[in-house]
């Protein structure tokens, strides 16, 4: 792309929460759950906001827009597959109307159907899921977390809840090569078993498999989450004092009581990016200035590098894909917020008091977890 030119994107954004909607429909607050769903179901995507102020290190400029589509987690895993991917094909005609070039998926409208690969076919612009970038700065985030509380990876026990996915898969397949023992937590025993017989031929790690949540995170040292799950998979009672886990799921798979009850833990949303320039995205999503999730960061990178092109589609994510995207973000400024949970930052001072509480807690009876 010349210095002259302004990359060109979309970004599709959707409810997680019922209470998203009162964001911008007050009135919602008082109706019921099941009705407000069901009255947004028919209403069409529709432009949201503009984004300006993306600026490359390299001098680069992007430019974007938000578009929305009201349909809440539920309503697109359970609506029948022809109805959603008519809505995304109209949310992708608002992209195209506007100028987008690339079409970039939040949330949950990159899990459902075949993660992108129908809504690319039928659509005149690129399309990527994030997932790539997602799982790069997963991974980053996790070691980088684990080192800050002094565990070494070598010595040291991961789990991945939701290993058999489409982040999870290649997050196996990286973490594999840098800790000593690797569990995998999916749903379903044969997809893991299948995915643990690939990693352990030439693995670092000795690699097990568990459909228990509860029972693989209160063996591990590092914990990272991303699992398409709706609902909460991890509570306090379930980590062990001084483990580190990065949530990349949203809806987060981590219970808010684990921040309220558990001050010798370290657990960070994953896979918040700080955008170079000064981005104005018009629209208040949840993060600080500046910051977005590693999937809309994906979608940035390539409009700024004019990689107009459908980059990770589908279930499987290559790991050249995910090494190529992490080196377009550095090249563009690009780069983790730092250490965050619920939109807040973590500061220094709180990591340092976490490992102190982590000092003085009796460890878990983990083989007590047998009986369970």
């Amino acid at each position: 792309m010349t210095g002259s030119d302004v990359g060109k994107f979309a970004f599709l954004v959707h409810p997680l929460r019922i209470d998203d909607f009162a964001r911008k429909y007050a009135f919602t607050r008082r109706l019921p759950s099941s009705l407000v769903e069901q009255v947004f179901k028919w209403i069409p995507p529709r432009l949201v906001s503009h984004i300006t102020g993306i600026r490359s290190a390299t001098g680069a400029r992007a430019e974007g827009w938000f578009i929305g589509l009201p349909l809440t987690p539920r309503t697109l895993m359970e609506s029948p597959l022809p109805f959603v991917y008519r809505r995304l094909i109209q949310a992708g005609r608002v992209a195209e109307k506007q100028g987008a070039r690339i079409f970039g998926l939040g949330a949950f409208t990159k899990i459902v159907g075949d993660r992108g690969v129908t809504l690319a076919r039928n659509l005149n612009i690129a399309v990527t899921t994030g997932n790539s970038y997602t799982a790069a700065t997963a991974i980053e985030g996790a070691l980088l977390a684990a080192a800050r509380m002094d565990i070494a990876p070598k010595n040291a026990t991961a789990a991945i809840i939701g290993a058999t996915g489409s982040i999870g898969t290649v997050c196996s397949e990286i973490l594999a090569k840098s800790v000593s023992r690797l569990i995998l937590v999916a749903r379903t025993h044969e997809s893991l078993e299948s995915l643990a017989g690939r990693l352990r031929t030439g693995s670092r790690a000795h690699v097990d498999t568990e459909t228990e949540v509860r029972r693989a995170v209160r063996q591990s040292d590092i914990v990272l989450t991303v699992s398409s799950a709706t609902d909460v998979l991890i509570e306090p009672e379930d980590l062990r004092p001084g483990a580190v886990v990065c949530d990349v799921a949203r809806p987060r798979n981590v219970s808010r009581r684990v921040y309220e009850r558990r001050n010798d833990v370290l657990v960070m949303d994953g896979g918040v990016i700080e955008v170079p320039g000064e981005p104005d995205f018009g629209l208040d999503f949840g993060l600080p200035p500046r910051m977005v999730e590693a999937c809309m960061a994906e979608t940035i990178i390539l409009a700024l590098e004019g990689r107009y092109e459908n980059y990770t589609l589908g279930k499987d994510i290559s790991l050249s894909k995910v090494e190529e995207i992490s080196a377009l973000a550095r090249k563009h400024g690009f780069r983790l917020s730092g250490f965050r949970r619920f939109e807040r930052a973590i500061s220094d001072e709180e990591v340092e008091r976490i490992k102190h509480a982590a000092r003085t807690k009796p460890p878990l009876d983990v083989a007590a977890e047998s009986s369970l």
